[in-house]
């Protein structure tokens, strides 16, 4: 079990933590369902800030801002730089040879740049707004951990990788339908659950966690058909546009 929350803790945040002695299918399988796990002190960091915020009565989009840079920092931007260059990718060509190219590039051309503005700053929005209407810190938590709960299901078995190389590689379709079916569920049920401690209808944490996986499946569906299969590119881009979609739901 080390090996894999090593993996996931690594990988998707800032945290040192040692290197796994392994890394195969099982371990890749078992760090990308143990994502939202890993990344639990980054939601508890921008719940932190949002409390904090609320506290010294900031303004709600300055405690916004703060909270969504702390969550970039310590992802070290790992996610929005796949959102960036699947962005990149999808507009250059219809070829998935030079697609795939594009996004293997270090640069980010004006179509990565327009996605990651739009997308923090409907992020950033959203979450203003769930701060104005009392809930910000249950939006901070459900953003983070909803969204990154998006890699289990995007790995799930039969979504091929985009090449032979990669993050992507390593994890594509390494999760059974189960384990994802299983993991969607609890994400659903506790953010429903968490909903109400704060005064919110059950069905509102419930459709943040139905949205965030609409989102992701919709992107996840369209770099499928065009570049075949998935990268880490790809899979940052869906973390970042479910992390959208469920502050989107909470906003008001």
């Amino acid at each position: 079990m080390l090996d894999p929350l090593r993996m996931a803790v690594g990988t998707l945040t800032a945290i040192p933590v040692p290197a796994p002695r392994t890394i195969d299918a099982r371990v890749a399988r078992r760090a990308m369902v143990l994502a939202p796990i890993a990344v639990t002190p980054l939601a508890a960091l921008a719940c932190l800030i949002v409390a904090a915020g609320q506290l010294l009565t900031l303004f709600p989009l300055v405690t916004a801002v703060l909270a969504a840079g702390a969550v970039v920092l310590g992802s070290r931007g790992l996610h929005l730089d796949g959102l960036a260059d699947t962005a990149d990718g999808l507009s250059a060509s219809y070829d998935r040879a030079r697609a795939l190219a594009v996004m293997r590039r270090g640069d980010v051309g004006p179509m990565g740049v327009a996605t990651l503005v739009l997308v923090l700053l409907g992020q950033v929005g959203a979450l203003t707004g769930a701060i104005v209407a009392g809930h910000g810190v249950l939006a901070a938590a459900i953003g983070v951990l909803a969204s990154r709960l998006m890699l289990t299901l995007c790995c799930v078995r039969g979504v091929p990788a985009a090449r032979r190389d990669g993050l992507g590689t390593i994890v594509a379709g390494s999760v059974s339908p189960w384990q994802a079916a299983v993991a969607l569920g609890a994400g659903i049920v506790l953010a429903a659950l968490a909903g109400t401690l704060t005064g919110l209808p059950m069905w509102r944490g419930a459709l943040a966690v139905v949205l965030a996986a609409i989102a992701a499946a919709v992107l996840l569906a369209r770099c499928v058909q065009r570049l075949g299969g998935v990268t880490g590119d790809v899979l940052g881009g869906c973390v970042e546009v479910a992390a959208l979609a469920a502050l989107l739901a909470l906003a008001a």
